[in-house]
């Protein structure tokens, strides 16, 4: 796929979302693309020469919003993102399982395993969840 495909491609799938594209839109997005894993903002941040943090951080917002993306708490002390599917919602039916290599640090979305059944008590309603598994994985073995 040549480079204009590639930046046509990337301002199909904002303007699905709608999304403005802009350069720094495109940029993160091309990033989070480009990666199997999740990626914290400093993540993020280390692929820009400069570009303030606060900008980033307000695109990665922006992706959340409009559910483009979807965040990650997997215990590191750094929330993490990645790109949604094309017909997430980001509700409960769309959760999954992340698995964090205690070796390497990267965290991978894993969303053909199943979710544990869950069940509120009476007058607890759902705002959302964070399924982590821990390990090692296939590169780190």
């Amino acid at each position: 796929m040549n480079k204009d495909t590639e930046n046509k491609d990337t301002e199909n799938k904002l303007k699905a979302k709608n999304i403005k594209p802009t350069p720094m839109r495109e940029l993160v997005y091309d990033i989070l693309s480009k990666n199997k894993k999740a990626l914290s903002l400093m993540e993020i941040e280390k692929q820009f020469d400069l570009v303030e943090r606060s900008t980033i951080f307000r695109t990665l917002k922006t992706f959340q919003t409009k559910l483009l993306i979807h965040s990650v708490d997997d215990g590191t002390g750094a929330v993490k993102y990645a790109l949604c599917d094309d017909d997430c919602t980001c509700s409960l039916d769309d959760l999954h399982i992340h698995f964090l290599c205690i070796k390497c640090g990267r965290t991978r979305c894993m969303k053909n395993m199943p979710l544990p059944k869950m069940e509120l008590p009476e007058g607890f309603s759902f705002e959302g969840a964070n399924f982590v598994i821990k390990g090692i994985c296939p590169d780190c073995k």
